[in-house]
């Protein structure tokens, strides 16, 4: 069983960079435009479960109760996963070399797909079985900072390849002045001042040569963190053939014009409340425009289910309540994410639902049961 992985190790020192450095790293993990500050706090978690509906406060206290524990651990892994990526450091292996490492043995197939104008190759993996026109794909979007190995690692999808029979793409952003690498989920290519790719005509035109190589059916989007901003903007942009798309810790900005035109996609949104990268409640510091019009704001995760509702002329009530609660982020006791779904008038085959992880963080300790539910939900929207 693979944990958090590689892809921690990021996020941490991310993190700490931006802490320590007294400037802001944009995007990290999908952050807002450059000059934006972020709120010093995240909402009560009172007024938290009042708006999720949840009226216990168990899983607070247990999650206050073992709160050294969880600190204990995250020390030691850590220290072990800097350890780890120092070592693949001095082995030179480059990202390619070590997603296919990740994914060896795991599909019947392994492509890679190289597109013109020097982007790197992105992997392909095929399960043994294939069926023409029926077996979907899927590509999955790491986060800032992150590759698709630690992609890979965080979130194990390519070890159901073979056994759920799908195809999986994993994909490269570009890197930004100091080697991070990160997705540019906005209408302008030049935003940022990071860099004049457009991972909206890249991502559309993998996806397709992907096809060339295997007679894909449904596609689905699963994003993390700015990868999950990601695969929300590529559902706004109408990517031909997508089914679905789920995003973790990554939302969308309030100024993504395209949402407005484009048709409805199923779509789930994860979110931890106690995610102080990516708030819960989004980002409503910023009082003027960035560069090119682009707004600083980003949505929070209720408003993201409330877009993607509309869109699908679904039901979205102020009071809905959770219809059932998993436990799947180990940090936390107890079933801490709450699953709410949007209520009747869906247009037909389009479903959305808001995944709330009570106590979770940026980064949840994700295992197979995650996998599993991610994968469950995804396939369900046929």
């Amino acid at each position: 069983m693979k944990y958090i992985g590689a892809a921690i190790v990021l996020v941490l020192l991310s993190a700490t960079v931006i802490a320590c450095s007294g400037e802001r790293q944009n995007p990290p993990f999908g952050d807002p435009a450059p000059g934006a500050e972020r709120p010093s706090e995240n909402p009560g978690e009172s007024e938290l479960r009042v708006k999720e509906g949840v009226d216990d406060e168990d899983i607070m206290n247990q999650r206050d109760e073992e709160s050294v524990g969880k600190d204990e651990w995250d020390a030691a892994d850590k220290e072990q996963l800097i350890r780890d990526k120092k070592d693949a450091l001095k082995s030179g292996e480059g990202v390619l070399e070590r997603t296919l490492r990740v994914v060896e043995g795991s599909a019947g197939e392994v492509h890679l797909i190289n597109l013109p104008g020097g982007r790197e190759q992105a992997v392909l993996a095929i399960p043994r079985e294939f069926v023409d026109g029926e077996t979907a794909l899927i590509v999955s979007l790491h986060g800032f900072g992150g590759d698709s190995a630690h992609q890979s690692a965080y979130f194990p999808l390519h070890e159901r390849v073979n056994s759920q029979g799908f195809g999986l793409l994993l994909p490269n952003g570009i890197q930004d002045s100091l080697g991070n690498r990160f997705w540019n989920p906005t209408d302008d290519p030049c935003d940022f001042g990071k860099s004049c790719e457009d991972d909206v005509t890249y991502l559309t035109e993998l996806a397709a040569e992907a096809r060339k190589i295997k007679d894909f059916g449904a596609m689905y989007f699963f994003g993390y963190s700015n990868g999950g901003f990601m695969s929300h903007h590529m559902a706004c942009k109408g990517l031909p053939g997508l089914r679905a798309v789920a995003s973790l810790a990554g939302t969308s900005y309030v100024d993504d014009s395209s949402c407005e035109e484009s048709a409805a996609v199923s779509a789930l949104h994860i979110h931890g409340t106690e995610d102080s990268v990516v708030l819960f409640e989004g980002d409503k510091s910023g009082t003027e425009p960035a560069s090119g019009g682009q707004s600083n704001f980003y949505l929070g995760a209720w408003e993201m289910a409330e877009r993607w509702s509309r869109k699908g002329r679904c039901e979205w009530p102020d009071d809905l309540q959770p219809y059932s609660a998993m436990d799947l982020d180990r940090y936390v006791p107890g079933p801490e994410t709450r699953m709410f779904r949007a209520g009747s008038g869906c247009a037909e085959g389009i479903e959305v639902e808001l995944w709330s992880g009570v106590g979770s963080g940026h980064a949840p300790g994700y295992d197979d049961d995650f996998v599993d539910a991610l994968l469950g939900w995804l396939f369900s929207q046929d």
